[in-house]
């Protein structure tokens, strides 16, 4: 059985800068090029760890002119990774060298947390998890492997009330409540690793979101297989009077989409199939992957992409 957070989607301005910072300044492996199926004008870039683990994966939708994303209520607010208890100053030190907007170290839950945002303004965070550092991490970018990235720690969504979202996260995603930290309550997979927690910070009175760079566009949850996804849809349903779309085959895995009570856009994925089912390991991540429908289309597809490297 699987559970946790399998991935996070975010819409980004240019191509190539978003590339130049996840792969480069964060140090995570570009291991899928594809476009959005449902815009295939538009890359669809996916980093993670070296085989794009579920748990680890960030992807994002880049549109070149894409005006900036306002954070409101009912969107995710911050979206967390893990790094080993002692890298908090190796990734300090880095963000002033690079130019990284970044705040001071601060305690959430007893733990370091060091926020931080990309070129676009998307609200990111590295928090220092004790033993991480015995688990595999992939090192791009020059970052050294004992203070590589080692797949999400958490997201954090803002919505009104949290007794309806939470309820979706305890009886149909696999969370439990774990307790309180100020406004901000977490939630978390029992026994879990990477993708293990969501923190909800309850706010009355906030803005509405308007999506844009920086943005993220949906948190996407684990099911190991259509048959547990089949068995969180049936719950969401009777349980919770919240339907989702069809299922759409996105090549790597297979989902379904609902806004869940407090309006953030969630998605059920299956682990299967994975992102090797259709390049090897060792050269994941360097060619542009379509769906069988638009493979005819290729050239035309292909010189409609911005480039993804700069210069």
């Amino acid at each position: 059985m699987s559970h946790g957070i399998h991935h996070v989607t975010a819409i980004a301005g240019p191509a190539a800068r978003n590339v130049r910072f996840h792969t480069d300044t964060l140090g995570l492996r570009l291991v899928k090029r594809t476009v959005n199926f449902d815009d295939p004008g538009t890359w669809h870039l996916y980093y993670g760890d070296e085989t794009g683990t579920p748990g680890t994966i960030l992807t994002f939708f880049p549109w070149e002119h894409a005006a900036p994303g306002r954070l409101g209520v009912g969107e995710t607010q911050e979206t967390v990774f893990r790094v080993p208890e002692g890298s908090i100053g190796f990734w300090t030190h880095r963000f002033i060298e690079r130019g990284v907007s970044f705040d001071p170290p601060v305690k959430r839950f007893g733990e370091t947390a060091l926020a931080f945002r990309d070129p676009d303004g998307m609200n990111l965070a590295l928090v220092a998890v004790p033993g991480a550092e015995g688990e595999p991490g992939w090192t791009g970018g020059g970052v050294m492997p004992e203070h590589a990235i080692r797949g999400f720690h958490s997201v954090s969504l803002l919505v009104e009330d949290k007794a309806p979202t939470g309820a979706v996260l305890t009886d149909v995603l696999g969370f439990g409540e774990l307790g309180a930290d100020g406004s901000t309550t977490r939630f978390q997979v029992p026994g879990a690793g990477i993708g293990g927690i969501i923190d909800i910070r309850a706010v009355g009175g906030f803005l509405k979101p308007r999506p844009g760079a920086g943005s993220v566009h949906h948190v996407a949850f684990r099911a190991a297989d259509d048959a547990r996804q089949a068995a969180m849809v049936r719950r969401l349903a009777e349980n919770h009077r919240v339907a989702v779309t069809e299922q759409r085959d996105r090549n790597y895995f297979r989902s379904v989409y609902f806004r869940e009570p407090g309006h953030v856009l969630f998605e059920i994925a299956t682990d299967a199939p994975g992102f090797l089912a259709d390049e090897p390991t060792a050269t994941l991540g360097s060619a542009l992957k379509l769906p069988a429908g638009l493979e005819a289309h290729r050239a035309r597809i292909e010189g409609a992409l911005p480039p993804l490297s700069e210069g």
